[in-house]
């Protein structure tokens, strides 16, 4: 099976799934790429900058179209008939309909309407989490509202709602981790557990750091003793709160900013409380990844959390049960909830399911 992968974005995850799926699943692969930033002209550009770039690529004959939800899929086939006969399967890391809008940056049109004709130009849609799903296509219907004609895509819409896929990023399973990076303190109780609390998401304003650091000033103030691990991806402009947490919460800090691969993961595998805050999540990976080293997750109760993860690790979403729950969980270790089991996330339960999708003998 000859298979081309396109991912016009490829930020971290995006490029962690596309070297997955092709370790995992029988083809000869082929692969374009852009690098994630001028996220406009990226998702609205990348046909005619493969175009003029890959022309011989794009030319040639392939069982398997396999693209994310940034390629304008429908436009690339315009400009290469051919690829239409490929079998076409959009994956959706996310979706710009559920985007939070902010003066900062506010998802356009054209990114919005670049989702949508993907996903109708495709032969298979594929989403990571049935939260993505669900509000791509709530959004889809709210967004044809505004237009000016009145639209009959109720059912369409519904039709994609029934026919999609849900396949999450599957994360590596831990016996293929090195083992300096799984902690003996995953064989114990989260009892054991060390009082440190872990940010290890994008520096960016839809993570909602404000909450996060709302949290532990008020946590500081009390006396609370713990740790704090400021990690993930940092970029050129990121929000001023991170600096005013930083001075604040001095006394509490073991590391802050991005960190080397191995430095990364060994401090995720000395445990703690990982927490997110976020306003916009399909899946996310760096809790997965964290909790998988035996690092309780704190998530909202909203977005796609409830479907990955019991109560007992949810909080409702507000700065003041976040609080409370980390006040509690810090304070009194027997109060934990157990470590979770992450083995459901791993690769070997959701490798046959994507062969099957994407594999020679899977039908349009």
């Amino acid at each position: 099976m000859r298979a081309l992968l396109l991912s016009a974005y490829s930020a971290v995850s995006h490029q962690f799934w596309a070297e997955q799926v092709m370790a995992h699943v029988e083809a000869d692969w082929t692969t374009l790429t852009l690098p994630p930033r001028h996220f406009s002209w990226r998702v609205r550009g990348n046909p005619l900058t493969w175009a003029l770039k890959e022309h011989a690529t794009l030319s040639q004959p392939y069982d398997l179209l396999l693209a994310t939800s940034m390629v304008d899929l429908a436009t690339l086939i315009g400009l290469y008939p051919g690829l239409g006969s490929a079998r076409k399967v959009v994956y959706f890391h996310e979706n710009q309909f559920a985007y939070p809008e902010s003066a900062q940056q506010v998802s356009s049109v054209d990114a919005k309407m670049v989702n949508l004709y993907s996903a109708l130009a495709a032969d298979k849609v594929v989403f990571n989490s049935a939260y993505n799903r669900d509000s791509f296509v709530d959004g889809v219907r709210a967004f044809l509202k505004k237009m000016p004609e009145n639209l009959p895509a109720a059912a369409r819409l519904e039709r994609l709602r029934n026919n999609a896929h849900i396949l999450p990023v599957p994360i590596l399973p831990a016996t293929v981790l090195p083992t300096f990076f799984i902690p003996l303190s995953c064989c114990f109780p989260s009892s054991n557990r060390p009082a440190r609390v872990i940010w290890n998401h994008r520096w960016e304003y839809d993570k909602n750091p404000e909450d996060f650091f709302t949290a532990l000033y008020t946590l500081s103030a009390e006396g609370v003793p713990f740790e704090l691990a400021v990690m993930g991806q940092q970029f050129r402009q990121s929000p001023e709160v991170f600096e005013q947490a930083r001075e604040r919460l001095d006394a509490h800090i073991i590391a802050w900013g991005p960190q080397p691969d191995s430095d990364y993961k060994a401090l995720l595998g000395e445990g703690g409380i990982v927490v997110s805050t976020t306003w916009h999540e399909f899946q996310g990976l760096a809790i997965m990844e964290a909790a998988q080293r035996g690092v309780l997750p704190l998530v909202p109760d909203r977005l796609c959390f409830p479907e990955l993860y019991p109560p007992e690790y949810r909080y409702d979403g507000s700065v003041e049960d976040l609080q409370r729950r980390l006040k509690t969980w810090l304070t009194n270790p027997t109060a934990r909830p157990p470590l979770l089991s992450t083995s459901g996330w791993e690769w070997p339960q959701w490798q046959a399911a994507y062969q099957r999708l994407l594999g020679p003998l899977s039908q349009p």
